[in-house]
């Protein structure tokens, strides 16, 4: 899926996997339907992906909605209407990932696969990079 990027200071765009994260469609559509279902504005607010200190393997994914990007934040955009937030500290352990959302019998929520992730827990919500 195609995204478009740009940090709120400076300026720079950057098109696809030459430097971000990928949400696969099924990650898009998920997030697109719970902002509608928070009353999140897309044209203003998105999706924060983050890293937090912690977990069981040493740092843990944070994803939470966020009415509007900060001053540093790496905003990039999918499908048009989609934006995600990250935070420059966490975009160095995020760069390159891959944001995807399962829903079988056994299990339901997003799957971070991640190319900087050395070890991660058995949950699957924490790593070591």
């Amino acid at each position: 899926m195609n995204a478009t990027t740009d940090a709120i200071q400076p300026a720079a765009t950057v098109a696809g996997k030459q430097g971000g994260v990928e949400l696969t469609p099924r990650a898009i559509a998920r997030v697109r339907s719970a902002m509608a279902k928070e009353d999140i504005s897309p044209s203003e607010g998105g999706l924060r992906l983050g890293i937090l200190g912690g977990g069981c393997s040493g740092l843990s994914y944070s994803i939470r909605f966020d009415t509007q990007p900060r001053e540093r934040d790496r905003v990039f955009t999918y499908d048009g209407d989609v934006r995600v937030f990250i935070d420059p500290k966490s975009f160095i352990y995020l760069n390159g990932m891959v944001l995807d959302y399962e829903e079988t019998l056994m299990r339901q929520g997003f799957n971070f696969i991640n190319p900087n992730s050395k070890k991660s827990c058995g949950c699957g919500s924490s790593f070591t990079a």
